[in-house]
């Protein structure tokens, strides 16, 4: 079916997928907020929060943010959070910075981080620390993270750190044994459903990126999709794919709300 959409409607490549180049991501308002914020935490070494709902694009946001750091001037170590302990965390920062562990020692694991750390900034290397999805993270690593980036009893700020995850995140920084992490945050951006100007703008991206200039998504189309999804992009994603299909299999070249309407009925 996957085959007969793109023949059906020309297209070069499948659109709307997660699977899209750094350079193709469309910078809107909400992205350039997070870069914004993040160059400044990591230009003064401190903290920034990227919050926002399930498939607002707080990953996408990272991608684009990160993928325009030159790898000969900064060290992006990137690590998915889990709900384990500290000593998990440790374990995954260590992984993405190629250390290898004689210990699961949390004291001799801190060392071989920070040691690695100052060996890069030695080399003129910006580091910067990036956990996804740290909504997660219990409180007890909240508690004791911050300790990872004390240099020098905490006078060099040599390891920014970028947490992005659900609301709940900003929410588990307000308690206190968070508060010596909390307390490193320069930066708050939430990201929010788009608007329906913006969902337009989106799709005929996609689109564009799939080989076709024009948009075949009428007004009720565009308008069903933004309601549907919330403004949401991975939902938008899915309901315009789904749509797609729908119409191919009608043998209709315009989409309409009739289309995003059957696409809905096969996702969450």
């Amino acid at each position: 079916m996957h085959d007969t959409y793109r023949s059906f409607f020309g297209l070069s490549k499948a659109p709307f997928t997660q699977e899209i180049d750094r350079n193709d991501i469309m910078e809107t308002a909400a992205i350039k907020s997070v870069q914004d914020r993040i160059l400044h935490a990591v230009d003064i070494g401190a903290a920034t929060l990227v919050t926002g709902e399930i498939g607002s694009g707080k990953s996408t946001s990272l991608r684009y943010v990160i993928g325009g750091f030159h790898p000969s001037q900064y060290k992006v170590v990137y690590v998915t959070a889990t709900s384990g302990s500290i000593i998990e965390l440790y374990r995954q920062i260590c992984h993405a910075m190629n250390i290898d562990l004689s210990s699961n020692s949390k004291a001799v694991m801190t060392k071989r981080i920070r040691a690695e750390v100052l060996e890069l900034v030695h080399k003129k290397m910006k580091v910067v620390l990036v956990i996804d999805e740290a909504s997660l993270l219990r409180l007890s690593v909240f508690a004791e993270l911050h300790t990872l980036g004390q240099f020098e009893k905490d006078s060099k700020p040599y390891l920014p750190f970028v947490l992005a995850g659900q609301g709940n995140l900003a929410d588990n920084l307000r308690y206190r044994d968070s508060l010596p992490l909390a307390s490193r945050v320069v930066g708050r951006v939430h990201l929010k459903g788009v608007t329906r100007m913006e969902m337009q703008q989106y799709l005929d991206h996609h689109l564009m990126l799939a080989g076709i200039e024009h948009s075949i998504f009428d007004e009720t189309a565009v308008t069903a999709i933004h309601q549907g999804s919330g403004g949401l992009f991975r939902k938008a994603n899915h309901l315009a794919r789904g749509a797609l299909i729908a119409a191919a299999r009608s043998k209709t070249t315009m989409i309409s709300a009739d289309h995003v309407r059957l696409a809905a009925t096969e996702i969450f």
